[in-house]
């Protein structure tokens, strides 16, 4: 009798370990999403009292300018294919949050901490793509980016070196 609770008492808990569900796994999403501040730039209405949180990480209209680099502004995470990142493939997400490098090869901009992210489990990283797709599309094209000797068409914030 004993031998027979413990094996389905086993039984059940491999169970409730090894079924990850895709909602799971958009859940483990939302929640990195979250603990790597993903919001704190990529809202729209970022940098202001009122970030939207309707559209979650749907870019934002203010910027960084870094001296001698130019004006940059948090891109539309969306699964939007015209203006987010709805054309990109799985691999191509990763690697920009891993290696902070976007598919057509231009480096993302300096604000981003893709270092600090480069170590991420693959687990993780699907987790985090996941999320990112379950998001409603939303079409919103951010400013930018503009070069140093650009003059940049929305409002910035400017970071200066000591």
């Amino acid at each position: 009798m004993k031998v027979g609770f413990a094996v389905a008492a086993v039984s059940i808990l491999a169970a409730f370990t090894n079924t990850a569900t895709a909602d799971d796994q958009v859940a483990r999403g939302a929640y990195l999403a979250s603990i790597m501040d993903c919001g704190g730039c990529h809202n729209t209405g970022a940098f202001t009292p009122k970030p939207n949180v309707e559209t979650p990480l749907a870019g934002s209209d203010i910027g960084f300018e870094v001296p001698g680099l130019g004006v940059f502004y948090p891109a539309n995470l969306t699964p939007d294919k015209k203006t987010g990142l709805g054309a990109w493939s799985d691999a191509e997400i990763i690697a920009a949050f891993t290696t902070g490098l976007r598919p057509d090869g231009r480096q993302l901009a300096p604000a981003m901490p893709w270092m600090s992210y480069g170590h991420i489990t693959k687990e993780d990283a699907a987790s985090l793509v996941a999320y990112l797709r379950s998001l409603k599309p939303v079409e919103h094209q951010v400013p930018g980016p503009f070069g140093a000797q650009e003059k940049a068409t929305a409002p910035y914030m400017t970071v200066k070196m000591p």
